[in-house]
């Protein structure tokens, strides 16, 4: 494994973390889930990211429970949390969003269901357009001063509300934020690669990335449809199909020239993907989903590949993907 910091900061995460993401507490039971954290674990992964809104907290309940069932060393791993959709099924007003009431509640459930008493990572999932921002900033200076939660962050903010936080960090003497957690991939770089490019020498953020296979697309999985019993097929999901699919088929087609990239190269579409991640230095972490630990296994081998491709053949995998 190899460790990165995240971002400006001393916190030292491996480069491929492990998230629960629409597995957790839905689509996998709890051995499962065991095993793969285990197998996790044992190939040196120590962070592990979750979410409020997963399976409607029942992804952190499965999470913490197998953590302790495993005796992990708490001062071996990171755990994360994020907050702003809630975790009821339809949550009202005061069970959602940014507010200093949910942040704090939200936090407070978080502790409990992860059976931890600090969250080494705790992430604004989304912006607020009905909090300000003043007061989502002091909720959490207010949470890393009680020592409930160590870094926080957000996911998906754009780069202005990201300046913002910090402006408001810096007027106040309160903690800024230090990591954004968004989506990147061969078929989504511009807000990594473009939006954000100031703000890693600006405010030393850190990312750790979501959905580095885009939701299975460069697998090659969904290069002839939707098969029903893959995750874009599962009931309940058709937002996530029409998201990832896009509306003409461009994105399929990207996807497709890079499989047959990587099959004509001899090498497994999902690691490659994977790596391709990891050569952008300001990435601190890739987050990884699985359903089965042989296809967490088999997306470790990440690692190798940037010993084993040149320059010319990365070049190559980029033109494939458009």
């Amino acid at each position: 494994m190899q460790y990165r910091r995240l971002g400006s900061s001393g916190l030292q995460l491996s480069a491929l973390s492990f998230g629960a993401w629409l597995t957790f507490g839905a689509q996998i039971g709890r051995s499962t889930a065991r095993d793969l954290i285990a197998a996790a674990w044992d190939n040196g992964i120590n962070f592990f990211d979750n979410a409020e809104t997963y399976a409607n907290g029942e992804a952190e309940k499965v999470m913490g429970d197998v953590i302790a069932d495993l005796r992990l060393p708490r001062d071996g791993f990171c755990i994360s949390s994020k907050v702003f959709f809630g975790s009821a099924t339809e949550p009202g007003p005061t069970q959602r969003g940014l507010s200093r009431k949910h942040v704090t509640d939200a936090c407070h459930a978080a502790l409990k269901r992860l059976r931890v008493e600090c969250l080494d990572l705790y992430y604004c999932h989304r912006p607020d357009p009905d909090t300000p921002i003043e007061e989502t900033v002091g909720a959490m200076d207010v949470l890393i001063r009680q020592g409930k939660v160590l870094y926080w962050g957000t996911s998906e903010w754009t780069a202005a509300q990201i300046r913002e936080a910090h402006k408001i960090a810096r007027a106040n003497h309160w903690y800024a934020p230090t990591m954004e957690q968004p989506q990147y991939n061969l078929l989504h770089r511009e807000r990594v690669e473009l939006e954000y490019a100031p703000l890693y020498a600006e405010h030393g953020l850190g990312t750790t990335i979501w959905s580095p296979l885009a939701s299975g697309l460069l697998t090659g999985k969904y290069n002839a449809g939707v098969p029903s019993e893959a995750r874009l097929g599962r009931e309940g999901l058709g937002w996530l199909q029409r998201t990832v699919l896009g509306g003409e088929g461009e994105r399929v087609e990207r996807a497709r020239r890079f499989v047959a990239l990587a099959q004509e190269m001899g090498l497994a579409p999902a690691p490659l993907a994977i790596a391709w991640c990891l050569r952008n230095p300001h990435v601190s972490s890739v987050i990884l989903g699985a359903s089965r630990p042989e296809q967490l296994i088999q997306n470790l081998e990440a690692l190798e590949f940037s010993d084993r491709l040149s320059e010319g053949d990365w070049q190559r995998i980029e033109a494939a993907a458009g």
